[in-house]
């Protein structure tokens, strides 16, 4: 079987694990840079880097490599030469491939300053010399698929004491050729004689390293395998088995015995009979083989044999990638030979099996394997003979109904770990399940199942796999799973962090790829035993429903798996991509009744504030005159005027005590009437007519006048005459407009002292607003300002009058 260049990755990995062993940790950092104008990907190893040159097209060794490369790939290329100069600066190298190109000669003494070199693939080149000493470091060293080498080299147990693994090819197989194998001490040998064309017998040597690989020729004449001999070989890989090496194979076989060290075989691309099938699994039976490995297996005869093989010393079976080159195909006898066999361990995937049956006896299988073939619900139904089976593996197959599957577990009273993952589950709620009490780890990943599985589970359940499904959330009606310790909900439709009510014992929640936005109102009070939580790739809300999970981090109190770098804000827009570690809201904002306390006593001390602020500089008496003030103004707009001003001479007529005289005469007077005589006072000191009664000049000046002004002090409540112009006013003039009346409270009033027979002036100001004279200078200006705005108004005077009669 001639290897591709696919193997170079297991090549690196190889080198890799050499390394981690000895001691290099080792992390990835992806970087870019140029070499000689070529772009190359490298990554970034703590002492160096691993420089990937493969299928590159290049003829040389590429110059100016950097110092610290510790893995070169060079396959895949035109290289036919190499030279001391091309790696003498890399010190540090520690793995070197230069499989698939053209390279023909090689002298190990190009390495001499590579001191640390390990891995060495130069398979699949042309060459036909190999010489020198190879390093005393080296592990790995392929030379296989070249031209037939001329290997003048010396192999001596001293100097390739570190040597693991060889791998070699042959067309010619001579006894020289081949003795430096005799007493060649690695741990793995590959020999590729795929294009074997002459051979001789004695020429194969007895071989003595722990893993063995072969890949048989394609010349079927050769009696290779009846040559082959077997000393300290624990492990043998045999591939390209076909025509009459299946013979030779059997017969091989049958050579191995109870004595021989043979633990491990491995099959590989063989084209057989059923009947040759079952001689190989007759002589493997009888062999020291504890584990038998059978890959890329052609059936090409059926016969109605079925397999009985007695004791055993064969532990495990493993078939898998079987095909079926004829048209008859008899599955009981085939389905009948696996089941019945006296092992512990079988697996047989990628065949396309329909069905296994149920061993008719009490079976010593504790493992079975069954995954990626075409098996249904009906397998293993009411099956009682597995009672020893603890780990049963379906996945990829055909399983549709969960209940069915449950059933099927009930009689096998060892089950602990069932994978049914890859298949198409679903769960009717009204089955009833019957899983075994047992079972301790159970994968339904990648089904159809939706949240109704959580009434279908096994009591006992420990790890449980649901990822990939289509779970929404965890229903309040569920079996309680005391027991459960891990949870896997990844890749589903959750929208919240589900509350771990019926999992008391949860150590780790899977979370991952779902629709969660917030945590359900449940989650801080039954998931106090969570200890991890993945919970990345999720379009979180950040808000304050969001704040308790972002600080669980803070306090230590639970690991959040890949944090900071996959918790992302999604909502709302305005954070979309910030990282949760850095989004903060504060307590202020998240707590509502400490919110309204702190409103509340900003409100009350602003208030205080500008209560004290008032008093101070006496804002209510402002706003009281602005009041009024435009309250003058707005009535003054809504009247007619015609109505208003008919037979009006005044502006106002002042009402007053003798003892308030000098105040009227000194300060309301000319403050009213100024020099362009646009306001005019009627004051009866000065208006009243002679020869007329006092009564009757009060009354004419109030009929003559706009507004009429009373002037309210302790004197005024005392004068009889100024009750009177008051009663007057208030019977004749604000039965008409009852905004013609103006009071003027010059000094306070206590009610008490107005008496009793005085009803009309406490009911005037009780129900009237009046203006109050402001003993700061200050405020009087806008104490004038409201009286005049509500006497201010044009007379007409009597070339006008005319006009309008």
């Amino acid at each position: 079987m001639r290897r591709n260049p696919s193997s170079t990755v297991k090549e690196i990995s190889y080198t890799m694990g050499v390394m981690k062993s000895s001691g290099t940790s080792i992390f990835l950092c992806m970087c870019t840079f140029t070499v000689i104008f070529q772009s190359i990907t490298c990554t970034s190893v703590e002492n160096g880097f691993i420089a990937n040159y493969s299928n590159r097209i290049r003829y040389t060794v590429p110059k100016n490599l950097p110092l610290q490369t510790t893995l070169l790939d060079l396959s895949q290329n035109r290289i036919s030469e190499i030279q001391m100069s091309d790696f003498r600066s890399l010190s540090k190298l520690r793995a070197l491939i230069l499989s698939h190109n053209l390279i023909s000669r090689l002298d190990f003494s190009v390495f001499q300053y590579n001191k640390h070199l390990e891995h060495l693939d130069l398979s699949h080149n042309n060459l036909q010399v190999v010489s020198g000493h190879p390093l005393t470091s080296l592990r790995y060293l392929d030379l296989s698929y070249n031209d037939d080498i001329n290997m003048t080299m010396c192999f001596e147990s001293r100097i390739m004491l570190k040597l693991e693994y060889l791998g070699i090819s042959a067309r010619r197989m001579n006894k020289s050729d081949f003795c430096i194998l005799a007493h060649l001490q690695v741990e793995t040998l590959f020999l590729g004689l795929e294009d074997l064309s002459e051979y001789h017998p004695e020429a194969l040597p007895v071989f003595n390293m722990t893993n063995l690989h072969i890949v048989l020729p394609h010349n079927r004449g050769f009696p290779f395998l009846l040559d082959l001999e077997l000393n300290d070989v624990e492990s043998l890989e045999l591939s390209d088995i076909r025509d009459n090496q299946v013979d030779n194979l059997i017969r091989f076989l049958s050579k191995i015995n109870k004595n021989g060290r043979l633990l491990n075989l491995t099959l590989a691309n063989m084209h057989v009979s059923w009947r040759d099938n079952l001689d190989i699994f007759h002589s493997v039976w009888r062999s020291t083989i504890k584990y038998f490995n059978i890959y890329d297996l052609m059936l090409l005869e059926f016969s109605k044999d079925v397999f009985h093989g007695g004791e055993t010393s064969l532990k495990a079976l493993t078939i898998t990638n079987v095909k079926i080159g004829t048209v008859y195909f008899d599955q009981n006898t085939v389905y009948t030979s696996f089941s019945e066999m006296k092992i512990e361990a079988l697996t047989i995937s990628d065949s396309g099996i329909l069905i296994m049956l149920c061993p008719s006896k009490p079976s010593r299988f504790t493992y079975l394997c069954f995954s990626n073939n075409t098996l249904t619900d009906i397998i293993f139904r009411e099956c009682n003979n597995l009672a020893l089976l603890e780990t049963l593996i379906l996945q990829r197959n055909y399983l549709k109904d969960l209940t069915k599957v449950s059933l099927m577990t009930h009689l096998m009273k060892s089950l602990k770990y069932l994978d049914l993952s890859h298949n198409f589950l679903q769960y009717e709620v009204e089955n009833n399940c019957g899983w075994v009490e047992n079972m301790v780890k159970l994968n339904l990943s990648s089904n159809m199942l939706s949240e109704s599985v959580f009434r279908c589970l096994p009591i006992n359940i420990k790890i449980l796999d649901l990822q990939y499904n289509h779970i929404s959330s965890i229903p309040k009606e569920m079996i309680e799973l005391n027991n459960l310790e891990e949870l896997n909900l990844a890749f589903n439709k959750l929208t919240v962090l589900p509350g771990c009510g019926h999992f008391s014992n949860l150590r780790l929640l899977n979370i991952e790829n779902n629709s969660v936005i917030s945590q359900s109102s449940e989650f801080f009070q039954s998931c106090r035993n969570l200890q991890t939580l993945k919970g990345g790739y999720n379009p979180f809300k950040c808000s304050c429903e969001l704040r308790h999970f972002i600080n669980l981090e803070k306090q230590g109190s639970l690991e959040l798996v890949d944090w900071p770098e996959s918790y992302m804000c999604k909502y709302p827009e305005v954070l979309r991509g910030v990282p949760l570690s850095e989004f903060y809201i504060s307590e202020l904002l998240c707590n509502k009744p400490l919110l309204v306390t702190v409103v509340l006593i900003i409100t009350m001390i602003l208030l205080f504030a500008v209560l004290v602020i008032c008093i101070r500089f006496d804002i209510p008496w402002y706003l009281k005159m602005i009041w009024q003030w435009s309250q003058v103004k707005h009535r003054i707009w809504k009247s007619k005027p015609e109505d208003m001003l008919r037979n009006v001479q005044f502006h106002a007529f002042v009402s007053y005590s003798e003892h308030d005289s000098d105040w009227v005469k000194n300060v309301l007077i000319p403050n009213l009437e100024k020099e362009d005589g646009s306001i005019q006072i009627c004051q009866h000191e000065r208006n009243f007519v002679a020869g007329k009664s006092i009564v009757a000049n009060i009354m004419d000046c109030i009929e003559k006048s706009y507004k009429s002004i009373f002037v309210l002090t302790p004197n005024f409540v005392q004068s009889e005459w100024c009750h009177y112009e008051l009663y007057f006013a208030d019977q004749n003039l604000l039965s008409k407009d009852h905004d013609r009346l103006i009071l003027v409270l010059l000094e306070s009033i206590p009610t008490y002292i107005i008496p009793d027979r005085y009803h009309k002036l406490k009911a005037l100001m009780a129900r009237r607003t009046y203006l109050e004279w402001p003993k700061e200078r200050s405020k009087q200006g806008l104490f004038w300002a409201n009286l005049r705005a509500a006497i201010q108004v044009k007379i007409p005077n009597e070339s006008e009058e005319m006009k309008v009669s």
